[in-house]
């Protein structure tokens, strides 16, 4: 069910599972990437809705949620952590794709008491961004829309994918997408992630070349006692691209933290 919230004078929405919380599931919250929405994690909360609490955030400025957006990936962090306790969440599984692999990410490292675990997605503790990507968000969005569609997507996903992703993409205000990309493109995190010292899954699609599985692999080595898995079959979207994967290691993880 969609959830309104009103915070600090802006309507921001969610996608939740259930009207109150139920005491004896955990509580995952998935949040999304670059110009996305909830909607990116259709594929999770519809099979998982039974077996778990469920929250599917979309960020200022993103999906049904007022904007603005923001540039930097703490402004995102705050946001965050007004949403969960507007929704009184204890203790969530913190799950993040690509920009949201970064928000979870910078939440735990200032956060941590707050959250159970988390599970970065395709991100990494630095996420370097072409300045001709940015550059290009500017004078020819549409352009660069086309390319991202096609280089997130393993190749043997993309006839089923990219035009999706191209539509979702084009929705997007394209300064919204710019402070996305520039907020990823600013990130440097990767000494802070060793500070993290609740259960972590790192996930990364085995054909990633948007955060090459490199890029995983280096938060898998810097996280204490981190799990790492390379889904195959898939890229950057590894979520949408290999569903039952991704949705099995998330859910052995999960059903493997405490109480």
């Amino acid at each position: 069910m969609i959830h309104v919230q009103e915070i600090d004078g802006r309507k921001l929405v969610c996608w939740s599972s259930n009207g109150s919380f139920l005491p004896d599931r955990k509580t995952l919250v998935f949040i999304h990437g670059s110009g996305g929405s909830h909607t990116d994690w259709i594929l999770q909360y519809t099979p998982l809705k039974d077996l778990f609490n469920i929250v599917a955030l979309d960020l200022p400025g993103h999906g049904q949620s007022d904007g603005p957006g923001e540039q930097d990936v703490s402004a995102y962090v705050e946001w965050v952590k007004k949403i969960l306790e507007g929704l009184e969440v204890a203790k969530p599984v913190l799950i993040g794709h690509s920009l949201g692999a970064a928000i979870s990410l910078s939440f735990v490292i200032r956060y941590g008491h707050m959250a159970a675990a988390v599970v970065p997605v395709g991100g990494g503790g630095r996420m370097p961004v072409n300045p001709a990507i940015l550059e290009g968000l500017k004078q020819n969005p549409a352009a660069i829309i086309g390319l991202a569609a096609k280089f997130s997507i393993a190749k043997e996903n993309r006839e089923r994918l990219s035009g999706l992703l191209v539509e979702t993409l084009t929705r997007v205000n394209p300064e919204i997408l710019y402070g996305d990309f520039a907020a990823c493109g600013k990130l440097d995190i990767l000494d802070a992630v060793a500070a993290i010292r609740i259960p972590a899954l790192v996930i990364c699609g085995a054909d990633d070349k948007m955060t090459p599985p490199a890029l995983s692999q280096g938060l898998g080595e810097k996280i204490p006692e981190a799990r790492l898995v390379l889904i195959p079959g898939a890229g950057h979207f590894v979520m949408l691209e290999n569903p039952e994967a991704f949705n099995a290691a998330l859910t052995d993880f999960v059903s493997s933290l405490p109480a």
